[in-house]
């Protein structure tokens, strides 16, 4: 039951007070139809409006099945707007871009309605209203006494128990207003029906109940409630919400009736998008570049741990403080007429002979240990090398031996002397090419796999087997075919000799070499045990490598090893230049191993530590061989020897003379595997590497608090020195391009937030309607926030989308002119990332636009065109 108890309202225009209804005081019946009579400016429609929850009173009381209304909340307004009234305006108040389905379905969604319900109650109030055929129309599509009907059946759908009429027949022809009055009367039949109008023959005709106003007092009631037709009841309701869903949909309908307008006002937020992702796009491809280029270097050159290590830092700050110690010593210089000597070359020498030694030994055995565990989890591979030569020979038959291991050409040519002196102070990871063509393949599989990639044949599975590089155009230097003896090394030699002596006209170059796959896997060679190559020549053991004679009958009996397989570079190796070459496997070094671990000359040299078994002396003499130091036996043994045996066993004297225990087993090919000569850690990644790097640091300290200095470890890093700093670099680029480029994001963001201000403006009316269902001030701010969202998401879906097409042409581009391949490529997390970046920013920016939308008085957005 609705009762007002003296109503006041007024309205303040700034220079005076209007006071639109005076001391009103009427109930009303649960069902009856009551029109209330009054010429244009009475107080009706304000009467209507705030017992419609829709205006406030100024004074007085609005009570409701017995509740008074005086503190009754926002919410408390939504609920009963919601649940206990239904408005029928004159000009409908449809919502335009919603069908007529769901415009009748609106109030039910506020009620929290399921959606199979919903539709249900709402195609059955539409049959109630004739309008059961007209689901899908849009209200444009609809007549206006069509469109009365979609009012009233959205007005009934929620089962109101107060159904109020503002004119409803005002914008109607005279038949379809019957008909609209008719159906009043009925629904008037079992709830309260409030009309107002200003046509006496219709309230006369239809009503149960007038009541006249005039100048904002009534004036007349025909049929006043009795005290004893008070009934007053109570009940609980459930307060609406408007899903986040329902304002998605709304705000969706909204835009789709503006497509030019959204997709351009989508396109400028995108912008800002779209450079941020291209940056993101060539940032990110730069650095898989870099990160590729860093991976494959990490295999190239890793960190390398030598059993006797340089300093080259200190070299090279002597190479470079030259200029800075001239200026200095000009300055201090006394007398400028003497020349001195400028000390280079002795400050080069004095940091070479300040290279110290590394305990490998104690290393590894750190690394295979628990507490190596840490710094393994940052490795890829650890290679250990024992400085073991090989000695390999290809047999040619009639054109006699080919010293394949060590290499044999440089000796040929004269370059033998200047290669051994690069190999002693450079190491592996500086020198610009090996000179040796007989290489060891990686242990890991991994890294072997890194680094090559089979072309023809297979990988060594046995000691005798060895697999051939070519390049990734199945080529082979002919440095390394000259140094194999599959090509003539006469010819080169005569051809060097030739060039040395100024007769370049002749100089004859033999034609390109080309070999099929199956001449090149039916290559052999033969393999000779480092032990072998020494013999015992009455009781003294002689070197017989430059022996022509011994060195023929040595490889006549030496192992066949064949060539198996056909490698070149793998392709994710940025470096992929290669001379070629044979590589070995771990089996062959253990084979070579095993094989001389058990020969005489070495199970000698182990029985007799202190004595070195090619002089007959003892270690670190290092006095040249005088027959009168040589003991009678050795006197004896030397007078036996032919010409040829006594020069070489004085060399083989002379040549040891410096030589020390390890460093002949060494050269006899007996390596103890837990000493290596070098360690080569591998990362993956710059990072690991450094984290490599502290953890050795962390090893050094450690053991340096032990007071084992022997143990600390040294080496030299000058890849990580060149190239530690491009990834920040890259990275510094895209952060300073992103801060520039974030500028048009924003501004594209307060765009949007200016045209959502616009649509609050054109949606006035909507805003007013969503009111009088019930919508609260938040559900309103959730439709225009719900325009926002839509728009960002296009915006960010828009830009990623775009920046995925624009990376196509880039790549292309820059793979034409630099041969990087996919040089843009956006990651799916940064663009995620940026489509709700482009999200959040135009909510944000949305903000205000629908807040001031949820404050608009109601009444007055319904007064809107």
């Amino acid at each position: 039951m609705l009762e007002v108890r003296h109503l006041v309202k007024d309205y303040d225009t700034g220079s005076n007070i209007v006071h639109a209804l005076k001391d009103i005081s009427l109930t009303f019946r649960d069902s009856e139809f009551v029109s209330i009579l009054g010429q244009s400016g009475c107080g009706k429609t304000t009467f209507l409006n705030i017992i419609g929850g829709l205006d406030q009173y100024t004074s007085g009381d609005l009570i409701i099945n017995g509740r008074s209304t005086k503190n009754y909340t926002d919410k408390d307004w939504d609920t009963y707007r919601n649940h206990r009234v239904g408005f029928v305006f004159q000009s409908y108040n449809l919502i335009m871009h919603q069908t007529v389905l769901s415009n009748v379905e609106l109030a039910l969604t506020l009620s929290g309605v399921d959606k199979q319900e919903r539709r249900q109650r709402a195609i059955e109030v539409l049959k109630q209203v004739g309008l059961e055929d007209q689901l899908d129309k849009k209200p444009t599509q609809m007549s206006g006494g069509q469109m009365q009907r979609v009012a009233i059946a959205r007005a009934l759908v929620n089962n109101p128990e107060i159904l109020l009429a503002d004119e409803p027949t005002g914008a109607l022809d005279s038949k379809t207003s019957v008909q609209i009055m008719d159906l009043l009367k009925e629904i008037a039949k079992d709830r309260l029906v409030i009309m107002v109008t200003h046509n006496p023959e219709l309230a006369k005709t239809y009503s149960t109940r007038i009541i006249s106003l005039f100048d904002g007092v009534v004036q007349n009631d025909t049929n006043p409630i009795a005290p004893e037709e008070i009934t007053p009841t109570t009940d609980s309701l459930k307060k609406p919400s408007m899903s986040f869903k329902t304002a998605l949909s709304l705000s969706l309908n909204n835009l789709m009736t503006k497509k030019g307008r959204t997709l351009l006002t989508s396109f400028a937020g995108s912008i800002g998008i779209i450079g941020i992702a291209l940056i993101l796009s060539l940032s990110n491809g730069v650095q898989a570049y870099i990160n590729q280029v860093e991976n494959d270097t990490m295999a190239s050159y890793p960190i390398e741990i030598q059993d006797n290590t340089m300093d080259m830092s200190t070299m090279m700050e002597t190479m470079m403080n030259m200029s800075s110690d001239e200026k200095e010593k000009k300055e201090n210089k006394e007398n400028k007429d003497e020349v001195t000597s400028m000390p280079y070359i002795n400050d080069i020498l004095n940091s070479i002979s300040k290279s110290s030694k590394n305990n490998l030994s104690a290393f590894k055995s750190y690394l295979e240990s628990k507490e190596g565990d840490q710094l393994m989890d940052h490795t890829k591979a650890v290679e250990y090398d024992y400085g073991l030569s090989m000695h390999v020979y290809n047999d040619l038959g009639d054109q006699g031996l080919v010293q394949v291991s060590p290499n044999g050409l440089l000796d040929r040519l004269g370059f033998s002397d200047l290669m051994n002196l690069q190999n002693q102070f450079m190491s592996s990871s500086t020198s610009m090419m090996s000179n040796e063509v007989w290489l060891s393949l990686p242990d890991t599989k991994e890294l072997r796999d890194d680094e090559f990639e089979l072309v023809e044949g297979k990988w060594p599975d046995a000691y005798n087997e060895v697999v051939i590089e070519v390049n990734d155009q199945n080529e082979i230097s002919d440095y390394v075919l000259y140094s194999l003896g599959l090509m003539d090394q006469d010819e080169l030699v005569e051809n060097y000799n030739q060039l040395l002596a100024g007769n370049v006209d002749q100089i004859q170059t033999s034609e390109d070499a080309t070999y099929t796959y199956d001449e090149l896997l039916n290559t052999t060679f033969k393999l000779v045990n480092n032990s072998d190559l020494y013999h015992k020549v009455n009781g003294v053991w002689i070197d017989g490598s430059q022996d022509e004679a011994y060195v023929d009958q040595i490889v006549d009996q030496a192992t066949d090893v064949k060539i198996v397989g056909i490698i070149k570079p793998a392709d994710s190796t940025v470096s992929k230049t290669t001379m070629g070459g044979v590589y070995y496997s771990s089996q062959m070094r253990d084979y070579m191993i095993e094989q001389c671990s058990n020969s005489q000359i070495v199970q000698e040299q182990i029985n007799h530590p202190d004595t070195n078994v090619l002089t007959g002396t003892a270690f670190s003499d290092g006095e040249e061989m005088s027959i009168s130091k040589l003991t009678p036996e050795q006197q004896m043994a030397m007078a036996s020897m032919s010409q040829e045996e006594l020069m070489s066993y004085m060399s083989t004297y002379n040549e040891n003379l410096n030589a020390t225990y390890d460093s002949n087993l060494q050269k006899l090919g007996y390596i103890d595997l837990d000493n290596p000569t070098k360690i080569n850690i591998y990362a993956s990644s710059f990072e690991d590497k450094e984290e490599i790097s502290d953890l050795i640091n962390e090893y050094n300290e450690k053991e340096k608090a032990a007071d084992r200095l022997a143990n600390v470890i040294t080496y030299n890093d000058f890849i990580g020195m060149m190239l530690s700093s491009v990834t920040s670099v890259i990275n510094m680029i895209s952060y300073v391009l992103i801060g520039f480029v974030s500028v048009s994001l924003i501004v594209s963001s307060i765009m949007i937030g200016i045209i959502t201000y616009i649509s609050v403006l054109e949606r006035t009316k909507e805003i007013g309607i969503l009111r009088a269902i019930g919508a609260s001030k938040k559900d309103v701010s959730h439709v225009f926030n719900a325009e926002t969202f839509i728009i960002g998401l296009a915006s960010g879906c828009m830009g990623i989308l775009i920046t995925i097409l624009l990376n196509i042409p880039i790549s292309m581009i820059v793979e034409n002119l630099t041969g990087v391949a996919h040089i843009a490529s956006l990651p799916w997390q940064g663009g995620l990332i940026l489509i709700l970046i482009s999200l959040l920013l135009t909510v944000i920016a949305g903000l205000i636009p629908s807040r001031f939308a949820s404050k608009k008085d109601p009444v007055e957005a319904l007064r809107s065109e």
